[in-house]
């Protein structure tokens, strides 16, 4: 999360770090999020972004203390990350239902023409992929803004009380 932060904030795409730091983009992609690293790679990430090495050693390595001088996440960026995972998760389920859907209906023509039963699961299946979508975009919002904060404030309200 740190090398993808410090990443962004120089403005460079996974694939432009990769090829400045001489290392694949997937070993990159991995890197950021949490995989181990070898110190040779740390170090070229390192030197490519203009920091301490020292800053991007693994967590067996590191000092507690030292990801203290490194930025935080803010908020708003928190929420970013959240909702573009969000929609990549739905990307995936969509392809997914799409994917096995095609597979079914191959499979039901070959093996029983006369019949179509492959409209049964993908309606099924189907009303799980809109349902997803409805909720990631945000089209429906069934529990409200602020309901999660609600909640929580009355489960410690009741746990107070009860202490």
């Amino acid at each position: 999360m740190i090398v993808r932060k410090l990443r962004m904030e120089k403005g460079f795409s996974q694939e432009q770090l990769a090829e400045m730091a001489g290392i694949s983009t997937r070993t990159l992609q991995r890197i950021e999020r949490g995989a181990n690293a070898s110190p040779e790679t740390l170090k070229c990430i390192a030197a490519v972004l203009e920091i301490d090495f020292a800053d991007l050693k693994p967590g067996a390595d590191m000092d507690t203390n030292t990801t203290a001088t490194l930025p935080e996440l803010a908020p708003c960026e928190r929420e970013a990350i959240e909702y573009v995972r969000d929609i990549k998760s739905f990307y995936s389920h969509a392809l997914q239902y799409g994917v096995v859907m095609v597979g079914l209906l191959v499979l039901n023509l070959l093996t029983s023409p006369e019949y179509f039963w492959v409209i049964w699961p993908a309606m099924g299946w189907g009303i799980g992929v809109a349902a997803h979508g409805l909720s990631v975009f945000e089209v429906i919002n069934i529990f409200g803004d602020d309901w999660e904060k609600k909640q929580i404030s009355k489960r410690m309200g009741r746990r107070a009380k009860s202490q």
